[in-house]
């Protein structure tokens, strides 16, 4: 008998039958883009579900980040973590930025900030961390740099959907944020991805830029873009948001299980929740340590795809390595040991609302099986 295939992810998905009504009336109404009703619905909706002061939806997730770029007008050089999806860095390339790694602390896998003042120069225009895996950055420290030396701050908060610090929204922090809602993520649109700023004046800028630049019918302002979001994914995507707090719900219970069922295996670490933060357990990472486990992170990766569970190792490889970043001094496998180290370790397990517990426990008896086992 063939074992059920186990990924590493499923999407969560609004009832079809919930579904057609909203379609029948974008059908009924033949606006089905630029700002249409449902685009301007789920703009609000997101804004009061994530406590955030003005959201801009995009068609993708990697388009707010291009933007915010463009809209902060930032030139230069800007610090970040190789640690990351490759998309954070290629906004920095698109713009004619240079990026500059950084290492990453070793409990969070954020920008270590004890690391961002070193990596300053005179060409220095801002910093973009990650919320890794949804770990809140060191914010306030993150800021207090920013502010010493005049720098912005982009949050490339794409994992970080919903997570709050003592109930404040990580997306108040810094000068923009961006999210994904790409069909991986703890919330999605399908495709789709957001761009939360302070202001409406700069959401009026962030606006004309997504929509080529128009600031009306026969004037365009800047050179922008199509980044627009379409009705029928705004439809999805208010039904996706009556969803998404049980499937946290569910994800936490989740992640309670694995932590539970690993604790015991020698060479396994797991990330803890933080105290006063409400996360959204979009990802499980652990960690292996090959040396105490008996079976390197690449072994045991492809010893569970034999078994038909497909986690993921993410991030790996690090940015860094690619080739059209690695020729960077800040790039240098030496000057990154902590996120070397730490990419070369993990594997995301499974982690989606529907997990079942038998498949939770099929996951942890393979692990803690190969424990010692060369």
């Amino acid at each position: 008998m063939i074992d059920k295939q186990i990924t590493v992810t499923s999407p969560l998905l609004p009832d079809i039958q919930d579904f057609i009504p909203y379609l029948e009336d974008i059908w009924q109404r033949k606006w089905l883009t630029n700002n249409g009703h449902y685009h301007q619905k789920l703009e609000n909706a997101l804004a009061e579900y994530l406590k955030a002061p003005f959201v801009s939806l995009f068609t993708n997730g990697t388009l707010p980040l291009i933007t915010a770029l463009q809209a902060l007008r930032i030139t230069g050089e800007v610090i970040t973590t190789p640690y990351s999806f490759v998309a954070t860095t290629h906004s920095l390339w698109w713009n004619g930025i240079k990026p500059v790694f950084v290492d990453i602390d070793p409990k969070t896998c954020n920008i270590d900030p004890e690391k961002i003042e070193a990596a300053i120069t005179p060409k220095t225009t801002a910093i973009m961390p990650v919320h890794c895996y949804g770990q809140p950055c060191d914010m306030l420290k993150i800021k207090e740099i920013a502010d010493t030396y005049g720098l912005k701050v982009i949050y490339d908060a794409a994992h970080a959907f919903g997570v709050e610090i003592d109930g404040k929204s990580v997306l108040e922090f810094g000068d923009m944020s961006t999210l994904s809602f790409h069909a991986t993520k703890v919330y999605n649109t399908v495709e789709g991805g957001a761009l939360v700023c302070r202001d409406a004046e700069t959401k009026k800028r962030i606006d004309y830029l997504k929509n080529f630049g128009f600031a009306g019918e026969t004037t365009v302002v800047a050179p922008g873009i199509n980044g627009k979001m379409d009705e029928i994914r705004s439809a999805y995507g208010l039904l996706s948001l009556k969803k998404v707090d049980g499937a946290i719900l569910s994800r936490k219970k989740i992640a309670e299980l694995y932590r539970k069922g690993l604790k015991d295996v020698e060479g396994i670490s797991v990330m803890p929740d933080t105290e006063g933060v409400r996360h959204n357990y979009s990802y499980f990472p652990i960690f292996v340590d090959a040396e105490k486990y008996g079976m390197s992170r690449d072994d045991l990766y492809f010893k569970m795809q034999t078994k038909n569970i497909f986690g993921r190792r993410y991030f790996y490889p690090l940015i860094s390595t690619f080739s059209t970043y690695r020729g960077l001094e800040s790039a240098k496998p030496e000057n990154l040991p902590v996120a070397t180290r730490i990419a070369n370790s993990v594997i995301c397990l499974p982690m989606y609302a529907g997990l079942e517990n038998d498949d939770i426990e099929r996951i942890i008896e393979i692990i803690a099986n190969q424990a010692n086992r060369v």
